[in-house]
């Protein structure tokens, strides 16, 4: 199945990862860290092509993840 996204976004990170549930709670596609946690478990959330379902994985800038329409590329503040 096909997913139509609407655009990517891009969300700059400090350090050099940022956890996946963490990230999803940045985005405001998760309002809680309980809501990213049943999303990330219910298999929504793809990175870099692949569903994910662990809520700790370090996201690090050039991975991209996917939930429902939006796409998040993850940078640095440098570029």
């Amino acid at each position: 199945m096909k997913v139509k996204i609407k655009g990517i976004r891009k969300i700059a990170i400090t350090g050099e990862f940022i956890k996946l549930d963490s990230l999803l709670k940045l985005a405001d596609i998760a309002s809680t860290g309980g809501m990213a946690k049943i999303l990330i478990q219910n298999g929504d959330v793809h990175v870099n092509g692949e569903i994910c379902t662990e809520r700790g994985r370090k996201i690090v800038p050039g991975d991209l993840v996917r939930y429902n329409h939006d796409m998040i590329a993850v940078t640095t503040h440098d570029g």
